[in-house]
């Protein structure tokens, strides 16, 4: 053997040993990998059942949501009835009300003048 064939032996091994070397840290590398794969896969399995049940509790919410915007709407369609009704009874009730009051405090008011003008003020006489 020459001392070429021997340089390149020495080479070889220096090479087997340095392969050797990071072979390591690849194969725990590669464990790494497989850890991160079964943990994807069960954050995925627990997550799939937990986004069916927010669509579902979504769509619950819009549905009720629906229900109150209809309540709301008839509210307030009552509500404007309500308001409507109240100022037709005021206009066609109110003036007459008032001038049916006005009437009759006028006429209360003529009579106690009358009773008290009917009766002696004063000293009575004997």
């Amino acid at each position: 053997m020459s001392g070429s064939d021997i340089a390149g032996l020495i080479a070889a091994g220096v090479f087997a040993v340095l392969v050797a070397l990071l072979a390591v840290p690849i194969v725990k590398l590669g464990r790494v990998f497989d850890e991160l794969r079964s943990s994807i896969r069960t954050l995925s399995d627990g997550a799939t059942p937990l986004m069916d049940e927010v669509t579902s509790t979504v769509s619950t919410t819009h549905e009720q949501l629906k229900r109150v915007d209809g309540i709301a709407a008839n509210v307030s369609d009552a509500t404007a009835n309500v308001s409507a009704l109240s100022s037709l009874v005021a206009a066609t009730i109110g003036s007459p009300l008032v001038k049916v009051a006005s009437f009759t405090y006028g006429v209360r008011t003529a009579w106690s003048q009358r009773e008290d003008s009917s009766r002696p003020s004063g000293r009575r006489s004997r």
